[in-house]
């Protein structure tokens, strides 16, 4: 009898827990069994790694008795990573590779039936999970992973192209000395690929008019607060989201990382090229539930965790089916969101910045008259269907409720061009630097604990949002989201206090649907 133990990692929503690989051989009736709840495409492995050692040189011990234990028991197990431990287990375990060999390495890899090593899901959230695991483990993926998980420091992480180049490095040198003193392997150190050039964003000159409109993006961009824009077709709602990302700053390395493990365990994976580019999510209004806020079994981020640390853009906001729409309340206000399943459970940070765009009624032209000359044709009950497929919950957790009205042609042709994405951008990186000092996080993200302490206002200031609270019959998330309006106001004119102006500017952003 021989055994052989070998460290490989599953994931499990954003974690990803040890694996240890055991390969028993023993004598008996010829066999490969496979255990440790196993999904279909790890029981697959059986073939693949057949067919690898045999593609590779390797003699298959077709007359043992072989047992695969995945430890622990009770985790799932799902995808081809664990093609590759379980083919080095078997090499140790019939002694051509030495056991004491694998000490201190983890491996994880999908095998061709060539031997080819092909590219894994999750593997930043792997080299991550290691990194917190072990001082610093030596991480053994095929090329393409390798480099993706090379972004996080303290890893020593080794790519191969190749089976029989990962059996090569772990096997003595051919001259009969001994391994390095470090007992480093004869495989290649993975190294990231270099950062892209920034891409070029669409510049918020190019939107002519809409001055309140263009105001109230610059506050959304400063605060990271939530935005609605109801108007008219054709009135740049969707020009004005298009051009959010290019306000805010860069993400920072950790931030970076976050949002690149969220998206290497898609369905999509991890695009290179996205790195340190703040996500843009802009999903159909078709999309279910499912696809906003994840699920699926096992369960995968849904759009909500991929647009983590960017911008969620929600056009035709009512055309979501309710059930969507619902879903997005509990990570408007947590960040986060929790999947729960039968068997499983995952959680995934959501802190995204929504900004949404609707039209005020069913075909569009109520209250354009004026600019446009086309007369709205829906009845009243019409218009508050139409609105009423946004609950009352909903709304009151976006910050911002922004009319933006149909321009008059004359005055769009005459439109001098508007100030450039590059000066308000700067405003509001001075406006972000400000609240990071005093709060570590910007206003939108700051807990009701510290709003009464971050976002005081003086005595008129608090006289004044009384009254427009009562009149209004606003709830306390709703004063409480206005306050921190208020505060990122400030913060954008370079004012500590938070006075009358910067409160009844703050109110404007919270009134109702236009004919509602």
């Amino acid at each position: 009898m021989a055994l052989a133990v070998v460290a490989s990692r599953a994931l499990d929503g954003l974690a990803a827990p040890e694996v240890r690989v055991e390969v028993h051989l023993a004598n008996g009736l010829p066999s490969f069994t496979l255990v440790g709840l196993a999904d279909t495409e790890v029981k697959e492995a059986r073939e693949r790694v057949r067919a690898a050692l045999a593609e590779s040189g390797f003699d298959f011990p077709h007359n043992k008795r072989i047992t695969v234990n995945l430890a622990p028991a009770d985790l799932p197990k799902e995808s081809g990573r664990f093609d590759l431990p379980i083919a080095i287990g078997i090499l140790a375990a019939l002694g051509v590779v030495p056991v004491a060999r694998l000490a201190g390495i983890e491996f994880a890899g999908e095998l061709s039936l060539a031997g080819e090593l092909r590219p894994v899901r999750g593997a930043l959230a792997l080299a991550l999970a290691a990194r917190e695991a072990h001082p610093r483990p030596v991480l053994v993926l095929p090329a393409a992973s390798a480099r993706e998980a090379a972004r996080v420091g303290g890893l020593d992480i080794r790519e191969a192209q190749h089976l029989s180049e990962v059996v090569a490095a772990l096997l003595p040198p051919a001259d009969g000395q001994a391994w390095a003193p470090d007992g480093a392997l004869r495989l290649p150190r993975a190294q990231a690929p270099a950062a892209p050039a920034a891409a070029g964003v669409a510049d918020l000159r190019e939107v002519k008019g809409q001055a309140a409109a263009k105001r109230a993006l610059e506050i959304a961009a400063a605060g990271g607060h939530s935005l609605l824009l109801v108007g008219p077709p054709g009135t740049g709602k969707s020009m004005l989201a298009q051009r959010l990302p290019g306000l805010l700053p860069p993400l920072t390395d950790d931030e970076a990382l976050a949002t690149a493990a969220l998206h290497s365990i898609s369905s999509g994976g991890f695009d290179a090229a996205a790195w340190r580019h703040r996500p843009v999510r802009a999903p159909h209004h078709s999309a279910s539930a499912v696809a906003l806020v994840g699920g699926g079994s096992p369960p995968r981020p849904g759009e909500i965790s991929l647009a983590h640390g960017g911008v969620l853009f929600l056009d035709e906001l009512p055309e979501f089916p309710r059930s969507a729409l619902e879903a997005l309340r509990e990570p408007l206000e947590t960040g986060r969101i929790t999947i729960s399943r039968a068997a499983r459970q995952a959680h995934y940070p959501a802190r995204f910045q929504l900004v949404a765009a609707m039209n005020p009624c069913p075909c569009g032209w109520l209250g354009a008259f004026a600019a446009t000359g086309k007369s709205c044709r829906c009845t009243p009950d019409a218009v508050a269907r139409y609105q009423g497929k946004l609950s009352g919950p909903l709304l009151d957790r976006i910050d911002m409720q922004v009319e933006v009205t149909a321009v008059p042609a004359a005055e769009l042709l005459a439109a001098a061009d508007g100030e450039a994405t590059e000066a308000v951008a700067g405003r509001v990186a001075q406006a972000r630097d400000r609240q990071q000092a005093r709060q570590g996080r910007t206003n939108a993200d700051l807990d009701a604990g510290q709003v009464d302490d971050r976002c005081a206002l003086d005595e008129p200031a608090q006289r004044f949002l009384q009254a427009a609270a009562q009149r209004l019959g606003w709830s306390g998330r709703s004063l409480h989201r206005v306050m921190k309006l208020a505060r990122t106001i400030a913060d954008l004119a370079g004012r500590d206090a938070v006075g009358v102006a910067e409160v009844a500017e703050a109110v404007q952003y919270r009134r109702a649907l236009p004919g509602g």
